[in-house]
């Protein structure tokens, strides 16, 4: 709760910077905003709420698990940050409005982690949309940013009515939107009401946009494309890991120690299926690497719904740490890729061509970010799908693991394209690299290193 007070508290200074017209000020104020709310954030470890904040507990519950998650959020958004600086460096009056968004973005996600009720899930979730519905567009003299403005919006309202949908289908049967009551219900029951089966379905539907999940992922590769690189960078990341948060939070609370319904059981496990097939087959054939990352993000949703399929205590660490190395090994990507847009004024793949040679640190930035993505040992992505798998397989789920891993090796080839690229021998141009881009790209692929070689330090957490 301390961290989404601060957070609100930050969005609000940083518009009153902006009206003042101090922009110098803003990236700072953010950049040390955004690092206190993450430290403030832990203070609640272990139980250590405030006896002020227990009033909220009937809607809110700032548990270990929501903490690990708000923390999460916070410090990937920490990596988009430092890449603001350049990116929105020759952006007119309006940058403040862009960098309070993200954070109001990020109070929306803080909520989706620590919901106890389905009204505070619908309130978070919208506080997170509406901000990117904005944030989308916010290069207002694209065509290509408004269109991924309205498309996001018409299809997120429809996700949306979904969402809503399902809550009261369930709020008819349980009559109550408290999750502890209605798994107080679904204990009561050997056989649930058609219309709680059906309540869940619409509900997941709501948060399989949310989260690009196939088939409620068309919306991704054209808003990714369109929008300004950095707020795609945070879509992809910040964004995704809150809807994990929120979905796996929603399944374990109902059905933690119970079998799943049939019937959710196969939806679930069908969306897993479709979802990392057409995402990594969809990335084989993208001529541009923005929109190949887009189609990426898609299948590592995949990979992180084989957690929500297994829905055990080990799920919770399996999904914090795969989020958090793939937030940042598709953070530092996109990093490089907007620097080569920028020098090159293109994402295709030729672009790339031998800026490796010429920039060795965006080259060995980006061989770190492509080959955790591809899962290559040591770095951090390789334990991050060998968690997922591991706990899959110990769940008895072995065909869905076979589909993973034969798609994994699939995810190399496009990965490992873009590195071929950077180090062709062609010439290219040397790139001047920010400090802030330094900084950022510089921890991230330490980050990867570290988590790769001590993965135990963040898989964990919440054990």
């Amino acid at each position: 709760m301390n961290a989404i007070i601060l957070l609100s508290i930050l969005g609000i200074a940083t518009l009153f910077v902006g009206v003042f017209n101090q922009r110098k000020l803003i990236l700072p104020l953010v950049i040390t905003g955004v690092i206190g709310a993450f430290l403030v954030n832990f203070l609640e470890w272990n139980g250590n709420t405030p006896d002020y904040y227990k009033t909220f507990t009937d809607m809110v519950v700032f548990d270990n698990y929501s903490i690990a998650f708000s923390g999460a959020l916070l410090f990937i958004s920490v990596f988009v940050f430092l890449l603001c600086h350049h990116y929105h460096g020759k952006e007119e009056s309006h940058v403040a409005d862009i960098y309070a968004l993200m954070i109001f973005t990020m109070i929306g996600g803080s909520i989706m982690t620590a919901y106890n009720n389905l009204t505070m899930l619908f309130v978070g979730i919208e506080i997170l949309s509406i901000s990117l519905y904005i944030l989308a567009g916010s290069k207002k003299m694209d065509l290509a940013s408004n269109e991924a403005s309205i498309k996001y919006f018409l299809m997120g309202s429809f996700s949306t009515g979904f969402l809503l949908f399902g809550i009261a289908l369930i709020y008819g049967v349980t009559h109550s939107f408290n999750l502890d009551v209605i798994r107080t219900y679904i204990d009561s029951h050997i056989e649930l009401p058609i219309l709680f089966h059906v309540g869940i379905l619409m509900m997941l539907v709501g948060l399989s946009f949310k989260v690009s999940a196939v088939p409620f992922h068309f919306w991704t590769p054209d808003v990714y494309q369109g929008s300004p690189s950095i707020i795609t960078s945070f879509m992809a990341t910040v964004v995704k890991t809150a809807g994990f948060a929120a979905l796996f939070k929603l399944l374990h609370t109902w059905f933690g120690t119970l079998t799943l319904p049939h019937m959710l059981f196969e939806t679930i496990w069908g969306i897993t299926a479709l979802t990392i097939t057409l995402g990594n087959m969809s990335a084989l054939v993208q001529k541009g690497v923005k929109r190949m990352l887009a189609y990426s993000s898609i299948a590592n949703a995949g990979y992180l719904l084989i957690a929500i399929l297994a829905l055990n205590a080990q799920s919770a660490s399996a999904i914090l740490y795969y989020s958090v190395i793939y937030s940042i090994g598709t953070i530092l990507a996109f990093g490089v890729l907007m620097l080569v847009m920028e020098t090159q004024g293109g994402d295709d793949y030729h672009s790339f061509a031998g800026i490796g040679r010429k920039n060795p640190l965006l080259g060995g930035v980006m061989v770190i970010a492509m080959l955790s993505l591809a899962g290559i040992p040591p770095l951090a992505g390789f334990f991050a799908k060998y968690f997922l798998f591991v706990n899959s397989m110990n769940s008895g789920y072995k065909w869905i693991v076979l589909v993973a891993v034969v798609n994994s090796c699939v995810g190399i080839y496009y990965y490992f394209r873009v590195m071929v690229a950077m180090f062709a021998k062609e010439d290219a141009p040397e790139i001047t690299i920010p400090l802030s881009y330094r900084i950022a790209l510089i921890l991230g692929s330490l980050v990867l290193l570290v988590l790769g070689l001590f993965p135990e330090i963040l898989s964990g957490i919440l054990q």
